[in-house]
């Protein structure tokens, strides 16, 4: 795959900035969203000081799984060697590679937040919620990172921008929005809020 226009113009500043710039801002106001339903949930997590543990955990590791995905995807696209073929075995073992480190990592958040949960709670929660909670909210981040990596990376490519200067912003900023919304959701619902 050619990028349009020709060569990406990877190390020229003043087109860094130029992509950039844009995309941050809105990017910044987007997260904002995250923030504000975090503020919302405030009264579920003071009830539950065990999920303000977990809340970072899940955001941070469902964006790290994406940028993980962004950089191997763009790696390929700069060494010329996928254009995103649904027939590509390359493009789904990274896919399956990341999907199972999103339920190692967040079957060991569940575990760790059980475990503080009986050290300085007497296991009000419980494992099987804790478990049920990180796991779906885990493993939804985790599609989503997967997602959003595929079309930041393809759609940067596309428009001729080094994707290497946009996906991971793009990534982690949808990842943070949604995973906050998401784990929200799912603690709420299993803990009847």
């Amino acid at each position: 795959m050619v990028a349009v226009g020709g060569s990406l113009g990877t190390w020229e500043w003043k087109r860094i900035v130029t992509n950039m710039f844009p995309l941050l801002v809105i990017l910044s106001i987007i997260v904002l969203w995250a923030g504000i339903t975090l503020e919302g949930a405030e009264e579920m997590i003071e009830e539950i000081s065990i999920l303000a543990v977990m809340v970072p955990t899940m955001v941070d590791m469902g964006g790290n799984l994406g940028a993980i995905l962004s950089s191997r995807l763009s790696s390929r696209f700069h060494l010329g060697t996928t254009e995103l073929d649904p027939r590509d075995r390359v493009l789904w073992a990274n896919v399956a590679a990341i999907l199972a480190l999103a339920a190692t990592i967040f079957t060991a958040l569940a575990i760790g937040a059980a475990a503080l949960d009986v050290v300085l709670y007497g296991g009000a929660v419980g494992f099987g919620p804790l478990l049920f909670i990180s796991l779906v909210s885990g493993m939804s981040v985790a599609v989503i990172a997967i997602v959003f990596s595929f079309a930041a990376t393809y759609g940067s490519y596309r428009l001729g921008i080094d994707p290497d200067d946009t996906t991971i912003p793009i990534v982690t900023n949808v990842v943070d929005v949604f995973g906050m919304v998401i784990f929200i959701g799912v603690s709420a619902l299993v803990l009847g809020f």
